[in-house]
């Protein structure tokens, strides 16, 4: 840490608003103490104990002031996001086979809250050290996975920033004893510290991706239970992806005593908890930690698959591959743990627009072998494909490919952000049947599961990090955002649907510091994947912009009639044409919208329209459709994605009426009069025909006859 200013010095200033002047100078002898400090920068965990030396210096006898409380959990704040670094390394998906077993430990967990004025209590009085029943600590019911915000009618709780603390009892089977136990959480928001048997196992900074840890060695007897504790903390801070802004209201008139905000630069809810499952799974001491496979060459008579096959021990061990198609049909068997391999008359995976068999993937078996001895097997799909930019054209297998579809958020009444599969199977049919082909994971990478329908259903995937609204391009910055593109790739990776890399959401990319930031990002995602094109989804305008020269393909959010020249649909045709036009022209690369719409409140009618009725959200569509057909036209406009798929939670305020509206489904998934818009728009596009006799195309004849000659 040293050579840089600690984020910790921030706080000095605002202690010296406290009466006690000795606050200060205390707080300035432990900024002083931190900058000595050396951290590896890929440093998994802090030492907890450090940690707590550090906070309860600022516990000054005879200071209880509110202020002081501030202070404390400002200092908190600052030192997570100063050391806690994502995994290092690929991590496969628990999934049971011949070599591994997989125990899942969802369900209902015991929950408490850190309180506001004593944040780091938790630490302090070692929630982790026992089971809490033992402690004699109250504690209330939580489900796992799931956001904790909306399980309960408390404010305290849906509003809750600092740590979140939760418990649960697990049993290991005494056949577990000779292997290799692995403890795996699917995502956590964010800062995360888990604890086994009162034991520090592993930290975790960043949200929506997995991470794991080996427990063998922190575990008790099998006859009785094992105490799994697990603190979290949702804050934010500008060292921190996605960004946040702390604040504090310190001496001020007109607050209660301890009065605090920590605002993200987005506009979803920051929702938090456990959000995706928890698993225990083993494998043996020799064991596969990762597979790559990708294609060389997709052609119906003969395609040319790249693989390769990590694993530990000896050199002595051999690979054995096996793939077998969709029917079980083995087609094809190679004994090399990496190389190349051929098929003939091979399926290609296309999306469901393009084909009668969308999603075509096979299944290679990695098994590992001593000798005639199993000693892992691995199931990996994937699926035969090209992604490739040429000039401005966007092509898969070689043709020319149009996105149509949707940012979207996971979000759902109730469990919030959590892993939800009713829902992602829901809403996976909805994309089809509203005749969509694709949809970017805004505004960070979306479950594991989710991401299976899409290769399996055949949609196509525009795959983004949490980096959205990045304000400030530090250096500590840009390497928590490598270490997250690492582990993202690593996931993603063999995944026929991830079409596209997005490395950010609107960051403030008119700033200088951004070209060099957003230069070396591109870099680095190059040099893990060489398959797929990188974008970011950009709202500084062209003529501003520093970073949409180093993107393969130009991703830009634009609210014409809506955040600009509001109510004035007349604009939206020749304001679109004109803004994406300047982008070509500038860049000579594909150029795509990733966000337009207009907020609309479900069932609400005017007319003439208006804003935020179905009406004028319905105008606004067919102007702007009419705008993307004339973009087409020239060759270069690749693909529209409308601005929400389904309504979501945001924070409060004035503009939002109970989250953000711009949904074409309501947030139970219901269809508004846009949708219909949509659907039409979609099926036409793909020359999908369909008997649905729900299915009606509420334009204009000439928008029909336009797209029914084309």
């Amino acid at each position: 840490m040293t050579g840089r200013k600690h984020p910790v010095h921030r706080v000095v200033a605002a202690a010296k608003m406290c009466s006690a002047e000795f606050l200060a100078s205390r707080l300035q002898q432990i900024s002083r103490h931190i900058s000595t400090l050396q951290r590896p920068r890929k440093r998994n965990f802090i030492d907890i104990r450090e940690f707590l030396l550090l906070t309860r210096k600022v516990r000054l006898e005879g200071f209880r002031c509110w202020k002081l409380t501030a202070i404390r959990f400002a200092l908190i704040v600052v030192l997570l996001s100063a050391w806690c670094y994502p995994n290092s390394h690929a991590l496969l998906y628990p999934r049971e086979g011949p070599t591994r077993q997989v125990k899942r430990l969802d369900g209902v967990w015991n929950f408490k809250l850190a309180p506001i004025n004593n944040p780091d209590q938790g630490f302090v009085d070692a929630w982790h050290s026992d089971a809490w029943n033992k402690m004699g600590l109250s504690y209330e019911p939580m489900p796992v996975p799931a956001s904790y915000n909306d399980v309960g009618q408390d404010k305290a709780l849906r509003d809750h920033v600092g740590w979140a603390w939760y418990q649960k009892a697990f049993y290991v089977p005494t056949a577990w004893k000779s292997k290799r136990i692995m403890l795996y959480f699917g995502s956590a928001h964010y800062n995360t510290i888990v604890f086994v048997n009162g034991k520090l196992v592993l930290q975790h900074a960043v949200g929506h991706l997995p991470f794991e840890a080996q427990i063998n060695n922190f575990l008790v007897s099998s006859s009785i239970p094992n105490i799994l504790t697990v603190a979290i903390n949702n804050t934010l801070t500008y060292d921190t992806i996605p960004q946040g802004t702390l604040i504090l209201k310190i001496n001020s008139t007109g607050y209660p005593p301890f009065f605090y905000r920590n605002t993200g630069n987005f506009d979803f809810f920051n929702y938090a908890g456990i959000h995706r499952s928890v698993f225990l799974y083993t494998t043996e001491q020799v064991y596969v930690y990762d597979v790559d496979v990708n294609t060389v060459k997709a052609d119906k008579k003969e395609s040319i698959i790249s693989f390769n096959v990590a694993h530990t021990g000896s050199s002595a061990l051999r690979c054995r591959l096996s793939v077998r198609d969709r029917q079980d049909n083995e087609v094809l068997v190679t004994e090399n743990c990496s190389g190349l391999f051929k098929m003939k008359n091979a399926q290609l995976w296309w999306t469901h627009d393009l084909s009668k068999e969308p999603g075509y993937q096979y299944i290679m078996m990695v098994n590992v072998l001593n000798g005639t001895k199993l000693m892992d097997s691995y199931p990996v799909k994937f699926g035969i494909r090209t992604i490739e930019v040429n000039g401005a054209r966007f092509l898969l297998n070689g043709e020319d490919f149009y996105f149509t579809g949707f940012g979207k958020h996971e979000d759902s009444d109730i469990r919030g952000r959590g892993l939800d599969n009713a829902l992602n199977v829901k809403d996976m049919k909805l994309v089809k049947w509203l005749g969509a082909n694709s949809f970017r994971t805004s505004h960070y990478p979306y479950s594991e599961e989710l991401m299976d329908l899409a290769d399996e259903m055949g949609i196509a995937v525009i795959d983004e990090t949490p980096a959205v609204g990045l304000m400030r391009f530090s250096s500590n910055v840009l390497q928590l955002h490598k270490d997250i593109l690492t582990d993202l790739i690593d996931r993603d990776k063999n995944r026929p649907s991830v079409f596209v890399w997005s490395v950010a959401n609107e960051p403030e990319s008119n700033q200088n510091s951004s070209r060099d930031y957003f230069q070396q990002v591109v870099k680095h995602v190059k040099s893990l994947d060489k398959y797929r094109p990188v974008s970011a989804a950009l709202s500084v305008g062209p003529d501003e912009d520093q970073v949409g020269q180093f993107m393969d393909v130009i991703m830009f959010n634009k609210y014409a009639s809506w955040y600009s020249d509001s109510g004035e649909l007349d604009v939206i045709y020749s304001q679109i044409i004109d803004y994406c036009t300047r982008w070509y022209t500038k860049h000579k690369k594909p150029v795509m919208i990733s966000e337009y719409g207009a907020d609309t409140v479900s069932g609400l009618h005017v007319s003439p329209s208006w804003m935020f009725s179905e009406d004028y959200q319905s105008e606004l569509l067919i102007k702007h459709h009419r705008a993307f057909d004339q973009l087409r036209s020239q060759g270069w406009f690749i693909g529209e994605h409308i601005w929400n798929f389904a309504d979501f939670m945001t924070a409060q305020g004035t503009t939002r009426v109970i989250g953000n509206r711009k949904g074409v489904l309501t947030r139970q998934r219901q269809p508004k009069a846009a949708a219909k818009i949509l659907r039409c728009r979609y099926y036409m596009l793909a020359r999908i025909n369909t008997t649905d006799d729900s299915f009606y195309c509420p334009v204009p004849s000439s928008y029909w006859s336009y797209h029914t000659t084309q």
